[in-house]
């Protein structure tokens, strides 16, 4: 399984690597920042969070760039009657290419400070997640000052202790859950 997962690590790696560096012959045609929300919440607990993503459009169809992501985490054990809250945040890259003014593909890398164990369980000591979410959806400029990009991304790296992982939504036939998100971003044109 983990070589498995090492040879996935890999192969997207070589794959972004050689997107980017096909696109250092293309022209700048400016920046934008992007800006998704988090916001989950229950009697149980909830995560309330922003995701910050400076992207280079490079040529009409692909932006890139950077990201950094913070997130704050509670639980309320009812039965104890107690609470807990932990901090997420990191950094990564992203990429997307976007069509027609109607759709984008991408992908997005970010490695996470995660309040889990390798084997799911909340800890007092840092650990460090990666996660590798790679998905598509719609991509519409709404007018000349902002886009919108609302998408479902699939994590491959699915690491145990993914700070993420209380934002899956969908269930296999056996009932686990998959590394699937919903992903809403709001761009706005900086140059």
């Amino acid at each position: 399984m983990n070589k498995l997962l090492s040879m996935k690590k890999r192969i997207v790696f070589l794959l972004l690597l050689l997107s980017f560096s096909k696109t250092n012959a293309q022209e700048i045609e400016g920046t934008e920042l992007g800006l998704d929300l988090t916001f989950v919440a229950s009697n149980f607990g909830g995560t309330v969070g922003l995701g910050s993503k400076f992207g280079i459009k490079m040529g009409e169809y692909l932006i890139a760039g950077p990201s950094v992501r913070y997130q704050r985490s509670w639980n309320n054990n009812i039965a104890a009657q107690t609470k807990s809250g932990f901090n997420i945040f990191g950094g990564g890259i992203f990429a997307h290419a976007r069509f027609f003014n109607a759709m984008f593909v991408g992908a997005e890398f970010e490695y996470l400070r995660s309040p889990y164990t390798s084997f799911g369980f909340l800890t007092a000591s840092t650990q460090w997640s990666s996660t590798l979410f790679l998905g598509g959806g719609l991509s519409l400029e709404l007018n000349e000052s902002i886009r919108l990009n609302a998408g479902i991304m699939y994590d491959i790296i699915n690491h145990i202790n993914s700070p993420l992982r209380s934002q899956y939504f969908m269930k296999n036939a056996q009932g686990f859950l998959l590394p699937v998100i919903y992903r809403i971003a709001f761009f706005f044109p900086l140059s």
